[in-house]
């Protein structure tokens, strides 16, 4: 029997730009020349261990980060792929220090691609799940000015963001503002095909990711708010902890089953470790379409304004009501302090 559903990511997106009467068609390409992307490095993400693409390059990347094959490779595609047919004005990578000024020629150039085009790449010689992270902006300023303006917006102002998770299957996970989607790839056609449509994140997580091994760095409240996910706050029981150490795949577990990711900051990264623009503000725009939350410990990650485009920032994002506790703890300035109560 075939697939209950064979409609692929194309014709999906396609199917929603009914809800846009008066589109050109310039946004729905460049959703499917990411796809188009991601089926590409998927391909050589599972010949890996079979061609010379394992280990590292024996290069660092604007964020200090040594630089993997894989990442290099995956970077070259994209910037390769999006936006060929004008589009797009301006991308910027995670693994480039400064943004990729797009050749426009005949195309209208009406957007802006950001994108992490390996996440986990630390992960890659170990075989584990690892991921593409990418959002888009309009432009905001005229063709001939082009700047930080375009790439300095918060992530409200998103109009599209999604990642590719790369495991025991490929899927495609995207927003355009009208619910979240999933898709995945069928090997022997060659297509995303609709797998997972509408999700929904449930309200309060049932599991907690977060690096333990960072515990002596955080703050006394951090340290409080993860024993009390651990082992139960008031009446209700602990979590179950789940850590791959890999972003796409530990939020991507997270979004289908409810939880909660952590990445607070520590004495040694006191503004977070994660990138605001390539990681964060995605990832939160996909949450809230799914009825969850992101926030830096303060407010909505979506209401931060970058200061530049490697910023970093605290993340906690997942299922709404716990990643709304965590905020509110973390505004009380007694929470964590050895007087304050056992309650919420």
């Amino acid at each position: 029997m075939p697939n209950k559903n064979l409609m692929n990511v194309e014709s999906h997106i396609l199917e929603m730009q009914r809800l846009h009467p008066s589109a050109s068609g310039d946004f729905t390409s460049l959703l499917g020349d990411i796809a188009f992307a991601a089926k590409i490095i998927a391909r050589e993400v599972t010949r890996a261990g079979l061609v010379d693409i394992l280990g590292s390059t024996g290069a660092s990347n604007v964020q200090g980060e040594t630089v993997q094959k894989l990442d290099d490779y995956a970077n070259a595609v994209m910037l390769k792929v999006v936006g060929r047919r004008g589009q797009v004005c301006l991308m910027a990578s995670e693994e480039l220090a400064d943004p990729v000024r797009v050749d426009i020629r005949e195309g209208s150039g009406k957007y802006v691609v950001v994108f992490d085009p390996l996440d986990g790449s630390s992960n890659i010689d170990a075989n584990v799940s690892i991921g593409t992270i990418f959002s888009i902006y309009r432009r905001r300023s005229r063709l001939a000015a082009i700047g930080d303006a375009d790439l300095l917006q918060p992530g409200r102002d998103l109009v599209a963001a999604g990642y590719v998770v790369y495991g025991s299957s490929t899927m495609f996970v995207n927003t355009t503002g009208h619910g979240v989607h999933g898709y995945t790839l069928d090997p022997g056609i060659g297509e995303f095909l609709l797998s997972h449509e509408n999700i929904k994140i449930p309200f309060a997580a049932g599991i907690y990711s977060v690096n333990e091994g960072n515990e002596p760095r955080w703050s006394p409240a951090v340290r409080e708010i993860v024993r009390r996910l651990k082992y139960g706050r008031q009446e209700s029981g602990g979590m179950s902890a789940r850590y791959i150490g890999s972003l796409v795949a530990d939020f991507h577990r997270d979004l289908l089953y409810g939880g909660v990711f952590l990445y607070p900051p520590t004495d040694r990264a006191p503004e977070g470790k994660l990138r605001l623009l390539y990681e964060a503000a995605p990832l939160a725009l996909i949450a809230e379409h799914a009825g969850g939350y992101a926030s830096d410990g303060r407010g909505p990650i979506l209401d931060l304004v970058p200061r530049e485009v490697h910023q970093r920032t605290p993340l906690y994002v997942g299922s709404r009501e716990t990643v709304m506790w965590i905020e509110k703890m973390l505004g009380d300035p007694t929470f964590g302090d050895p007087a304050f109560g056992a309650g919420d």
